[in-house]
């Protein structure tokens, strides 16, 4: 493969609201400005670059598996998920997915 990878950090350490997570996801992943900050415009977006080698680390998830985000840090894992083994997993090898714990200092590999 002979494409080179594009690499995003998403970072929401310092999220606060359901619309800074959208736009921290829209501004990380370089989707267009008319993004609707919802999953569904996510999973759309995401389409877009499915084709093409990507890295995409996530930096302070914890904050979104609070109770104030009601499951969110979940949805957005379950899509990326998704994302990574769309139409059973022909894309799998080229989507790196990971989750950094700063805490502890350690990484997970989304599968």
């Amino acid at each position: 493969m002979n494409e080179k990878i594009r690499e995003h950090t998403i970072d929401f350490t310092n999220v606060k609201t359901y619309f800074e997570m959208h736009s921290v996801i829209r501004d990380s992943l370089d989707f267009p400005a008319y993004y609707g900050c919802n999953w569904d415009a996510c999973w759309d977006c995401l389409h877009e670059i499915i084709n093409q080698p990507i890295h995409i680390q996530i930096i302070g998830l914890e904050v979104l598996q609070q109770d104030s985000f009601s499951g969110e840090g979940e949805a957005f894992i379950d899509l990326l998920k998704d994302f990574k083994h769309y139409k059973n997993d022909k894309y799998a090898d080229t989507i790196l997915i990971e989750i950094i714990d700063q805490k502890n200092g350690t990484k997970t590999v989304l599968e």
